[in-house]
């Protein structure tokens, strides 16, 4: 099986190429460009932004950070259909820990219903979910998931500027 080269997904069946790397969709692929056209900024001007982001405040409560990027996991069944998702957020730890206790309850309540991987899915969400609001991110550094999600941000500038008439690629 491989990986997607954008967000590390294991990629079970098709997926899109591009040489010899796989993504998982478009979005991964759009932004594995993006971060290739950010390898031109020079890594100053790059860990300034990251830094400026993680000591920032939070952009949910306006609290003081650090601000890192948290996981929020999901799972709803209905009979036998089941939806699992993993969402990304960027927010103090405090607003992440609300995030993912709902996910928590949304997940006790709703993941159960579908049989088997309703069965199967719901305790491991929610263990993600607990182990989040546990751990989380070194609060001392900016992740790599915060880096990652500068330098998107940075070659979507980056492009706009060398590519005026072309709309922003997706983010993730």
């Amino acid at each position: 099986m491989a990986k997607c080269g954008y967000c590390g997904s294991t990629i079970i069946i098709g997926g899109l190429s591009s040489g010899t790397q796989r993504f998982c969709n478009k979005k991964c692929l759009t932004n594995a460009y993006v971060i290739s056209a950010a390898q031109k900024v020079p890594p100053d001007v790059i860990d300034r932004q990251v830094e400026e982001i993680f000591r920032g405040n939070c952009p949910k409560c306006r609290g003081l950070g650090p601000i890192d990027v948290h996981k929020v996991h999901r799972v709803w069944s209905a009979l036998v259909l089941t939806r699992w998702t993993t969402t990304s957020q960027v927010s103090c730890r405090s607003c992440a820990a609300k995030s993912q206790l709902g996910g928590v309850l949304f997940s006790a309540v709703l993941g159960w219903w579908g049989f088997p991987w309703g069965l199967i899915l719901t305790p491991v969400q929610i263990t993600r979910n607990v182990a989040g609001m546990c751990a989380g991110p070194d609060s001392s550094k900016p992740s790599d998931a915060l880096r990652k999600l500068v330098l998107v941000k940075i070659g979507a500038e980056a492009l706009q500027k060398s590519q005026p008439n072309t709309p922003p690629p997706l983010a993730k």
